[in-house]
């Protein structure tokens, strides 16, 4: 390739990715020559400038037409700037909760730590723009080796410590399994662009290979089931979420999920959506979805289950997270025309009320001293807004009306009777009645017992996180058909499929 080649690509379109990567490179050069008496919080301000404006050029793309750089392997479309917006806009209110949580007496790499989750972010966005298994394969682990070492910055805490190895050793291998599939997909089809490998699969399948490609599929969704954490891959997920710093259990519950799920999406969707014209069905898909579908609803229960035991409530939203996982699942295993509408909601409703109520369980545990849910005794009573906004993210966490997440949980619901997956579709309501009781556990906890009568202390960075997450979580709630239209005209997350 000449350099006339090479300066002819549109590098423009990657631009939001160069502003990251600088960024964090420029943060890391600059940590060097800092001294170390100087405050290391300008690291942290200059790094949410930079998601500010890398968020800017995302927006600017918006509506574009779909552009690929890189002979395909890099693509623009309305399914990569949706994602990209979700990264981006939880990367800013974990920052934002990270400004006062962060100390250096607890963690000794200040600085490391933000610029860490620049590169996790930068990972995920390269993850959401690939057309090609190599560059989804770099964005997943350029994520996952961010975040393995973020989980265990606090290095002089020993649960931080187990939680860290643990995730890096059930995180290497779901790597290495993933890989393991992607191999077979390329050993059948000579090729790693998704786009080549979906008009190759259809001929391997005509030539009696639907065994491999059957073990390429279920290989490559193991390893990625660990992302997003569903049972039974689910195991890491308590000792990280309870051992990790509160904002980075925040941005695993949905930065780390949402690309999670981006990488399913696109993968799946492009490669394996194969039809055969012998039995004039879309194989793979048609004769898996049952066992996706198997996998969401026991993610739904044993998730809710489980999460009715804890007392830490670190743990009991890491369960939540499980079964969360399991119903913005239902949609990919019911394979309904509006499926990708109906996740792209749901994870941006996620957004909100997850790293809201994250958000107040950090203040409650920075003033308290403690993780367990004892600390939200009389909350009310002591911090009425705190209050009043947990119980809102709880609320649409549970899926009750008027908030995000009872309108994600109703359009899934009704896919999946659209579909005419009644028993999914009942499962979600069982595991929802389920997690009422932990939900309003908390809840309880608030409004009905006694507990310490002097104000919570609120920074200004979890204040700014409480109300632009109720804002969100509200919004979509009252105006959801507004919300969807705006995604339809604004987001065409089918361009995928072209």
């Amino acid at each position: 390739m000449d350099l006339e080649t090479l300066l002819s690509y549109p590098w423009g379109i990657m631009m939001p990715e160069f502003i990251i990567l600088g960024v964090a490179t420029f943060l890391s050069l600059l940590d060097l020559f800092l001294k170390d008496k100087v405050d290391r919080k300008i690291i942290a301000w200059l790094g949410l400038a930079g998601i500010g404006v890398a968020l800017l050029f995302v927006i600017k793309n918006i509506n574009e037409p779909i552009q690929h750089i890189l002979y395909e392997t890099f693509r623009l479309d309305g399914f990569a700037i949706g994602f990209k917006l979700i990264f981006l806009v939880g990367a800013a209110l974990v920052f934002l909760l990270s400004l006062d949580y962060i100390k250096k007496k607890d963690t000794p790499h200040e600085a490391e730590y933000y610029y860490l989750i620049l590169t996790a972010v930068l990972g995920a966005m390269i993850l959401a723009s690939s057309a090609d298994m190599i560059t989804m394969f770099i964005g997943l682990e350029l994520l996952s080796l961010s975040t393995y070492i973020l989980v265990g910055m606090r290095k002089k805490r020993l649960q931080s410590n187990e939680s860290a190895f643990k995730y890096v050793v059930n995180g290497g291998i779901a790597t290495a399994i993933t890989l393991y599939g992607l191999s077979f997909v390329y050993g059948l089809t000579g090729t790693t662009n998704l786009y080549v490998v979906a008009e190759r699969l259809p001929i391997a399948l005509q030539q009696g290979y639907d065994l491999v490609i059957f073990f390429a599929f279920f290989l490559t969704f193991v390893g990625l089931a660990f992302k997003i954490a569903v049972i039974p891959f689910h195991m890491w997920t308590p000792d990280v979420y309870q051992g990790a710093p509160t904002p980075i259990t925040a941005f695993l519950s949905v930065v780390s999920k949402a690309a999670g799920f981006a990488f399913i999406l696109r993968f799946f969707l492009i490669s394996f959506n194969i039809y055969d014209p012998a039995s004039g069905q879309i194989m793979v898909f048609s004769q898996t979805t049952v066992f996706i579908g198997i996998i969401a609803a026991i993610t739904i229960i044993v998730g809710n289950v489980i999460a009715l035991r804890q007392t830490n409530v670190k743990r009991m939203f890491a369960y939540s997270s499980v079964a969360q996982a399991g119903y913005i699942l239902v949609p990919f295993a019911v394979f309904s025309p509006y499926m990708l509408d109906m996740m792209l909601f749901y994870l941006v409703a996620y957004l909100f009320m997850n790293i809201g109520a994250f958000a107040i369980i950090q203040a409650v545990s920075q003033d308290t001293g403690t993780e367990e849910l004892s600390g939200f005794a009389g909350l009310y009573h002591r911090s009425p807004f705190q209050a009043v906004t947990m119980s809102i993210f709880l609320i649409s966490l549970a899926g009750l009306p008027v908030t995000a997440g009872f309108f994600g949980k109703f359009y899934i619901f009704l896919g999946s009777l659209d579909a005419g997956n009644w028993w999914l579709a009942t499962v979600m309501v069982l595991g929802s009645v389920i997690s009422y009781y932990y939900y309003f556990g908390v809840i309880r906890q608030m409004y009905l017992r006694a507990g310490s009568e002097t104000s919570l202390n609120t920074t200004y960075g979890i204040g700014t996180v409480i109300v632009l997450c109720t804002f969100g979580t509200l919004l979509l709630g009252v105006f959801p058909s507004y919300a969807l239209d705006f995604f339809a005209s604004n987001f065409n997350i089918y361009d995928i499929f072209r």
